[in-house]
């Protein structure tokens, strides 16, 4: 009997360790990565929690033991999200880059508005946004999945033009882009699609040739109803599915090739590599002795060669004696650019995938080695510039010879005025006054316009185009119609009626998401230095959009920098440690951000010499009152007329207290705001839709704006 006791003891003591293995099994397959579910419970309340995604939650669950509607999982991972017609309606929230193992994501046929994330799933395979409300461009974040076999955003309302972003993606085999709004040319990056088989671009109002789609796979191709011209190449209409009505392309076939002629003497070119208008599966000789090089030809050719090489070799003497003079050893020459370095910058992009970057791909961009100049400065890279270049004559004409009728503004760096050129089209053009720079040499400016014109976001003002001639230097924008936020918050008109509070908050979070895109996105991050409510200007749909972006590129030398705050910062604006140190920093601008927060709040300006004295800094006199309830609520806007939520404005005041924090290392990255806005709007639309009370706070992100993220 005490046998069977103690063989039964032993069973069971051998049987807990299985027992507790089965159970961590268990456990472990049903407990889904923390961060694809505060990714999904994110996405759940960006869609305005419908009741469509049964099983979804807000707030805690486990979407892989739990089986919510639509998510597939593999193990703890999230790997699908197929959440297609089923009438949902909100936006994609600010966390998709945090589902590092999801593959496929639809969520077409529905109403999805705002803007595409910048940031999406690292890793997936298959991007299904169509049949939605979608606007905004295509992001830059496109250019980092490079897994993606599978792209439809078609039936949208994308504008802009289609980004240069597809480099990478030899595995895309289908996309569709049709009946959206996009413009401009197909950017050369289309030509690497290797394995492209399917292209739908119809129903936009593309223009330019199709030359870039000449050598891809395509077996259904439909350019239909867009505004292409010139020949259709003849290699495209060997294809099976080819649909090209509806634009403007010449009549008759397309006339032949030139023939080909080498490249003139001085081009880097791969001289062992066959002609472009060679067949397919030519060698390096060819087979037919008539069309073998002649002695003639030879001759000649060798005779060349050796008068360029003659003329090389005194160009590089030239060179090599100038360096000495300028004591310029040969190891800086521009061969001297490192592996190292290289090397560290691909390691930079590969660790910031879905940043953006605001040079050119490096087979684009045009180096300058870096050299130190004789005041310990260094010169610049140079890279091309994407924006348009306009002469002075045309802008003399546009805005009458810069008349007064025409000038609209004008800040630090100059004038600004109004233009109108022969096409109809509306533009600002900044009148930079070269004494307030005290530029050293063109080429900054040029720099910097080459990096301005590169900002691309809904919040920003873009950069149009720029002059450089005869002296001058002029930037053109995009002209934004209905003024700044500083006039419509402190000029008493009609127009300050319409900013009601929930127009505030969005003004707030699109001025946030255009930092956020400037710190977090750009590489290397770009510091506004000025953020004020001057520099923030406010279209028809009182959309905000931040100008001035990158402008800090061109201030003056540093002591210049410490001692003016026209340049740099502005008075009520500035953050503490520039008025200490003059040190500027991305903390710098959130505490900028949190002041014009402050006069959205408040109705007031950062100084007011007109109020008593201990109320003149807006800062100084809000800050002690922002967790004080009846305080806050007399501190509000009279304007507003009571006509805002407590409890929205309870937390808009902790946002604020937070960005205007005196040490810099205590105030939150943009991202953090950005979040916080998010949410501040998520709530107050939950509260909207429970009471269905029209005078709370409604949510409703404007079409241009973009729930980003990084």
């Amino acid at each position: 009997m005490e046998e069977k006791i103690n063989s039964c003891s032993i069973q069971s003591f051998l049987l807990i360790p299985v027992t507790i293995i089965l159970f961590g099994l268990i456990s472990v397959d049903g407990n889904t990565d923390q961060n694809d579910l505060m990714a999904l419970q994110v996405l759940y309340n960006s869609l305005n929690s419908p009741p469509q995604l049964t099983g979804w939650k807000a707030n805690g669950g486990d979407p892989c033991a739990e089986s919510w509607r639509g998510i597939t999982c593999q193990g703890s991972a999230v790997v699908s999200i197929q959440i297609s017609a089923l009438g949902l309606n909100g936006t994609m929230g600010y966390m998709l880059n945090s589902l590092t193992s999801l593959k496929t994501l639809d969520l077409s046929d529905n109403i999805i508005h705002d803007s595409i994330p910048y940031q999406l799933p690292p890793n997936l395979t298959s991007l299904s946004l169509a049949n939605n409300n979608i606007s905004g461009s295509l992001p830059y974040s496109i250019s980092s999945l490079t897994s993606l076999n599978y792209l439809n955003v078609s039936h949208n309302l994308l504008s802009q033009s289609i980004e240069d972003v597809f480099t990478n993606h030899s595995n895309v085999a289908m996309m569709d882009f049709s009946s959206n709004n996009f413009t401009g040319d197909l950017p050369s990056s289309f030509s690497s699609l290797s394995n492209l088989s399917t292209l739908y671009l119809q129903n936009n109002k593309l223009t330019g040739s199709l030359n870039v789609l000449v050598g891809l796979p395509l077996t259904d191709l439909n350019v239909a109803n867009n505004n292409f011209s010139g020949w259709i190449p003849r290699e495209l209409l060997s294809i099976p599915n080819f649909k090209y009505d509806g634009n403007s392309f010449a009549n008759g076939p397309a006339p032949p090739p030139p023939p080909y002629t080498p490249p003139p003497p001085g081009r880097f070119r791969n001289r062992s590599s066959p002609a472009p208008h060679a067949p397919q599966g030519s060698g390096s000789r060819p087979t037919n002795p008539n069309t073998g090089l002649k002695a003639g030809p030879i001759v000649g050719i060798v005779l060349g060669s050796s008068v360029v090489a003659f003329l090389a070799i005194l160009a590089l003497v030239f060179c090599l004696r100038k360096g000495q003079r300028k004591e310029i050893a040969a190891r800086t020459s521009t061969g001297s650019l490192s592996a190292s370095t290289v090397s560290k910058e691909e390691q930079k992009a590969k660790t910031t995938a879905a940043a953006v970057d605001l040079k050119p791909p490096p087979a684009e961009t045009v180096m300058v080695e870096k050299i130190p100049g004789r005041n310990g400065s260094m010169k610049r890279v140079k890279s091309p510039i994407t924006a348009t270049s306009y002469t002075v004559a045309a802008l003399q004409t546009a805005t009458n010879s810069f008349t007064q009728e025409n000038l609209i503004g004008e800040g630090s760096l100059g004038r600004v005025y109004r233009a109108e050129f022969p096409n109809g089209k509306i533009m600002a053009i900044k009148k930079i006054d070269n004494a307030a720079l005290s530029l050293q040499e063109e080429d900054n400016f040029l720099e910097a316009v080459s990096n301005m014109s590169r900002l691309r976001h809904p919040n920003i003002v873009q950069l149009a185009g720029y002059c450089a001639e005869h002296g001058q230097r002029l930037l053109i924008y995009d002209h934004i119609g209905n003024g700044s936020l500083h006039d419509m918050l402190h000029f008493a008109d009609e127009r300050g009626k319409m900013l009601t509070w929930n127009a505030r908050v969005r003004v707030a979070l699109g001025t946030a998401r255009a930092l956020e895109y400037l710190h977090e996105v750009c590489l290397p991050s770009v510091i506004h230095r000025n953020l004020k409510s001057a520099n923030i200007l406010l279209d028809e749909e009182l959309n905000p959009h931040v100008s001035d972006c990158g402008l800090a590129a061109l201030t003056p030398n540093t002591e210049r920098q410490v001692s003016s705050t026209q340049i740099v910062g502005s008075f009520g604006y500035s953050a503490p440690e520039f008025a200490l140190s003059g040190v500027y920093t991305v903390k710098s601008d959130v505490y900028s951000f949190g002041v014009v927060m402050l006069e959205l709040l408040t109705g007031r300006k950062p100084l007011d010499s007109s109020r008593i004295r201990s109320e003149q800094s807006l800062v100084r006199w809000a800050t002690p009152q922002l967790h004080d309830i009846d305080a806050l609520a007399k501190m509000v806007d009279p304007a507003l007329n009571g006509m805002y939520p407590a409890k929205s404005l309870s937390r808009f005041a902790d946002i604020i207290a937070l960005c205007v924090q005196p040490e810099p290392e205590f105030r939150p990255p943009m991202s953090e705001v950005v979040q916080a806005l998010v949410r501040l709007m998520q709530r107050a639309s939950v509260v909207t839709r429970r009471s269905s009370d029209e005078s709370s706070f409604a949510y409703r992100t404007p079409d241009h704006e973009t729930i980003d993220i990084s």
